[in-house]
């Protein structure tokens, strides 16, 4: 029998992804002005229109 792969990363990658994402971006909102507040919008809009992209696609 082969050994049974872990399935972990297929399942957790992309949470793990936009949770990074997230962090990142709260973390550069906190850092200063200027290009911190560009990367702190991606970072917080990015999750922000995967979640809301999820949702009007459900429906």
């Amino acid at each position: 029998m082969k050994p049974r792969q872990s399935s972990f990363w297929k399942v957790f990658g992309i949470p793990v992804m936009i949770g990074a994402l997230s962090a990142a971006g709260l973390f550069s909102a906190l850092l200063g002005d200027g290009a911190w507040d560009a990367v702190s919008w991606v970072g917080l809009g990015v999750p922000t229109l995967l979640g809301t992209w999820g949702l009007i696609k459900r429906k």
